[in-house]
This record gives C-alpha cells, sequence and structure tokens, in this order.
C-alpha cells in the first residue's frame, strides 16, 4: 500500500528535527568554534554557494541517500512511521537512483539557496527579473510537489514519478 501524503510529511518532520539538530551544531562551529569559516560566505557569490551546499545541502542529501539505499533501507523518520521508498516494481533502489532522487526532491531547497544568496549580494538594488522566474520555479516545484504526493493514485510525489519511485507503508 503506499504512503499517504499524511504519513510521509510525519516521516519528514522527524527527519527535519536529526537537520535541525544538525544545522544548529553546524552554527556553533561556524560561530564559537571557527568564525574563520563565516569568511567563506563574505566574499565570492560562487565560493558562498559552494560552501553552503558542502556545508548543508551536501550532508543532509547524504542522510537521505544512504538511510534510504540497501545500506539503511528507511531514515530515521521513515523506520518510526513505517515507511519506504522502493522502486515501481518494489526493488530496492541503488545509491545512484536515490541519489537522483534526493536531487529533485531537494532542488526547491538548494534553488532557494541559490536565491538568498543572490538576494543579499544586490543590497539596495533592484531585483532582477530572473530571481522573480527562479522564485516562481521555488514555489511552483514545492506545490507540484505536495499536490502530486495528495492526488495521484499512488501518492507519489513528482519527483518519485520522474524518478520512478513510490513510497510504501510496510509492515
Amino acid at each position: 500500500m503506499n504512503a499517504s501524503f499524511f504519513l510521509r510529511f510525519k516521516a519528514f518532520m522527524i527527519d527535519y528535527l536529526l537537520i535541525l539538530i544538525y544545522l544548529l551544531i553546524l552554527f556553533i562551529v561556524n560561530v564559537l568554534i571557527f568564525p574563520s569559516l563565516q569568511e567563506f560566505f563574505t566574499g565570492s557569490l560562487i565560493v558562498a554557494q559552494f560552501a553552503g551546499f558542502i556545508m548543508v545541502t551536501f550532508p543532509v542529501s547524504l542522510y537521505f541517500i544512504i538511510s534510504d539505499s540497501s545500506i539503511g533501507k528507511q531514515s530515521f523518520g521513515k523506520r518510526k512511521v513505517g515507511i519506504r521508498v522502493v522502486g515501481y516494481n518494489g526493488q530496492e533502489l541503488s545509491i545512484f537512483h536515490l541519489t537522483f532522487r534526493t536531487m529533485l526532491k531537494f532542488l526547491p531547497w538548494e534553488l532557494s539557496h541559490f536565491l538568498v544568496y543572490r538576494l543579499v549580494y544586490i543590497g539596495n538594488n533592484e531585483v532582477p527579473f530572473s530571481y522573480y522566474l527562479v522564485g516562481g520555479l521555488i514555489y511552483a516545484l514545492m506545490f507540484s510537489y505536495i499536490l502530486s504526493a495528495i492526488f495521484t493514485k499512488k501518492r507519489q510525489s513528482l519527483y518519485d514519478i520522474v524518478a520512478k519511485t513510490q513510497v510504501l507503508k510496510i509492515k
């Protein structure tokens, strides 16, 4: 049986608590222990974007890729609510397959980081129209991910449909 949107959301919120703990530790490390790391975010826009990706997006993505793979079977949140990510035929997913799924899943998140860095760097200058387009794309993706997980027959998010995966409720 396919997992409901509510179960998927509950699992993600549990996992997000772990992510928040990681972000708090990262904040403490960046501000109190190694304040020199903050220099990565004050110079080049490209360096700031890359540093943010390496410190935040990459570790969080690795958590989901590894935990949902045959190594971990389920993320902590998915284990708690009893759901699992599998292929269309119920098969376990390869690391490559889960990497593709996770990239699609976190695309709005990374695009929002991209946009925030650029908005900070423009200061009081006029916001380019392209930034509005990126912002619109972020919201369009988020809403399509949520609505597709609610209204599709198999309760698949758009990224699950594209990645040919499904989230099943397990016993």
